[in-house]
């Protein structure tokens, strides 16, 4: 899923403003419901999601994708705080115009101010059509294999502790018509990590269980995070929640319980 803001208001690449009347124009009713239950945004819900900001247009308009940072409600606009991520180069609208098929944006929407969700994988499309030419990953390679729907992974530790708790989850899950896998579950490729990153790619959802501070499952969370991927955060212990990560809605569990 991804924010695509489309505003005159952006004042520079750190802050802008869009109308509140505008907002969810051209989302869907199911990404209302989740992003704005009961009317009310779900201002850590949004942050969490990369977004396009933009200005009207299809032509050589600049537009770049970055990240929400901060949000509030003035009057009758929200006023936005947000930085570009460095590692994704700027694009033209011409360029985003382009992808609007697999972006899920209609033609109207280049000439509407508005903030809209789409469910889409937004780095998905950007690296699979090479858009802005980002270079491609060097410590390893995405997936080609399509995103499974059903499919939900788990990032955490091997141990016996950990789990003991994935399998009480898939046997849940598995019963509700989905599938769920850890790294240990599957053997495609020599490499474990290769593995880790097919099934961040394939999978629709990627549960990350920060407890213990596990390095790797801080990694792992931010490729998911970097893929535009709808990342669930677990842990045993707030504490455990890295102060970059606790503005996302995290689940809190106990075990033995």
């Amino acid at each position: 899923m991804f924010n695509l803001i489309v505003s005159g208001g952006l004042e520079n690449e750190r802050r802008g403003s869009i109308m509140a009347s505008r907002v969810f124009d051209y989302t869907s009713e199911e990404m209302e419901e989740k992003f704005k239950p009961g009317g009310v945004l779900d201002i850590p819900g949004v942050m969490s999601l990369p977004t396009i900001l933009m200005e009207e247009g299809v032509g050589d308009q600049v537009a770049g994708v970055g990240w929400l940072n901060r949000i509030e409600r003035k009057g009758t606009d929200y006023q936005l705080h947000f930085s570009l991520d460095p590692d994704v180069p700027r694009m033209t609208n011409a360029e985003i115009s382009d992808l609007a098929s697999e972006l899920d944006i209609d033609d109207f929407e280049f000439h509407r101010n508005h903030w809209a969700i789409k469910d889409v994988d937004l780095f998905h499309v950007l690296y699979r059509k090479g858009a802005g030419k980002r270079s491609s990953p060097t410590v390893f390679q995405l997936s080609e294999k399509p995103v499974n729907p059903k499919l939900v992974s788990f990032m955490m530790p091997f141990s016996g502790p950990f789990t003991s708790v994935y399998h009480e989850v898939k046997a849940r899950l598995e019963a509700d018509g989905y599938k769920c896998q850890r790294a240990d579950d599957m053997w495609v490729h020599a490499h474990i990590m290769s593995d880790i990153i097919e099934l961040i790619c394939t999978s629709a959802v990627v549960v990350c269980d920060l407890t213990g501070k596990n390095p790797n499952v801080f990694y792992e969370a931010g490729i998911a995070h970097a893929l535009g991927k709808e990342v669930i955060l677990i842990t045993q212990s707030h504490d455990d929640v890295p102060f970059d990560l606790r503005p996302i809605r995290f689940i809190h569990y106990l075990t033995g319980c």
